[in-house]
């Protein structure tokens, strides 16, 4: 069943709104089952700095730079993941005293159960629209996806974490 009425004021609602309304919902009931699952410590920023770390080790300048919170913001988060085991400084091939940010089995862990979460939301999410599958949102993230390229090109913005 499509939950959108004739009289529903939401499709003429700004984008921006719209946005930001679907990102609030969708990270509060996401937040809410992460804390159901025995992974309530970590906060939306620190899921942000496991995507980036995840996909290739950075430095905490770059860190930073990816996140768009300044060297010592970027430094205060590092030190908290690390103490608390989620992250851990390596060696930077390159020398000198650059560290590279490596994700622990911790984080990994995390990851794992936050995946699962993820795509037991998005099923659901499907299930409750009549006739829809998990390809239904294939085409919303296709369009996501060209609103962001549209926007930024080849590159992507600093994520300005939600704290």
């Amino acid at each position: 069943m499509n939950p959108v009425r004739r009289d529903d004021p939401l499709p003429e609602a700004e984008l921006t709104f719209l946005l930001g309304m679907a990102f609030q919902l969708v990270l509060a009931e996401f937040n809410d089952r992460i804390a159901a699952a025995g992974e309530g410590d970590l906060r939306p920023v620190h899921g942000m700095v496991f995507q980036i770390v995840a996909r290739t080790p950075v430095t905490s300048s770059e860190l930073a730079e990816r996140l768009g919170v300044t060297k010592q913001a970027a430094g205060q988060i590092v030190d908290d993941l690390e103490r608390r085991g989620y992250l851990r400084r390596d060696p930077h091939p390159a020398g000198g005293r650059r560290k590279l940010l490596v994700l622990t089995d911790a984080a990994h862990a995390h990851l794992t159960v936050a995946g699962r979460v993820l795509h037991t939301m998005e099923a659901e999410l499907a299930d409750r629209q009549e006739g829809a599958t998990l390809a239904t949102l294939a085409p919303l993230r296709t369009e996501l996806a060209a609103l962001i390229r549209t926007l930024t090109g080849d590159g992507l913005p600093p994520l300005r974490p939600v704290w």
